[in-house]
Parts: C-alpha cells; sequence; structure tokens
C-alpha cells in the first residue's frame, strides 16, 4: 500500500516508510490513564502522512528512520489525516 491510497477510515494498513519529522515525545491524559505520545511525519514515493506514536512507540523512533507498520489504521484529526499502529497493529524499525 502506498501512502497516496490512504483515506480517513483505511484499515489493515500496510507500509513502509521513512520519518521526514519527529515531534518530542509528551505525556498526555487518555481514557485509559497517561501515556506517552508523539506526533510524526513519514513519506514514501508518493507522498507523506501524518504518524501518532503511542506508548513505547514514541520513544522508538527518530528522523530519518525507516518504518515498517502493520495493520495500521487511519483517521482524520482536526482536518489532517493520520497513521496510527494501534493495539491491534505493530511498528518496526527497519
Amino acid at each position: 500500500m502506498k501512502i497516496s491510497e490512504l483515506k480517513d477510515g483505511t484499515g489493515k494498513v500496510d507500509i513502509e516508510a521513512k520519518v521526514i519529522e519527529k515531534e518530542a515525545t509528551r505525556e498526555v491524559n487518555t481514557k485509559f490513564g497517561r501515556s506517552k505520545v508523539a506526533n510524526a511525519v513519514i513519506e514514501d514515493d508518493s507522498g507523506t502522512i501524518a504518524l501518532t506514536l503511542w506508548g513505547d512507540d514514541a520513544d522508538k523512533v527518530k528522523e530519518g528512520d525507516s518504518l515498517k507498520i502493520e495493520n495500521g489504521f487511519v483517521k482524520e484529526w482536526n482536518g489532517t489525516l493520520q497513521l496510527s499502529v494501534g493495539k491491534y497493529g505493530k511498528m518496526t524499525v527497519l
């Protein structure tokens, strides 16, 4: 799958992409308690998309890393498409 094919509601996303931007990890309150989160932007040869990194994934990734995301999902947040791994997905730094 390519980034250009992603749209709001796309699930079961398997993709390889490179991290081109990453914000600092921060702590937030969620309905499940406190969690770490970081925002990043990834790209492949078809485009870019925001990537939300939760929990331990927030600290695993740095700019320039190549990632493999399996079973991710896309949602729109504040007018921007965001890819997330979620609890059923998997992210690997290549």
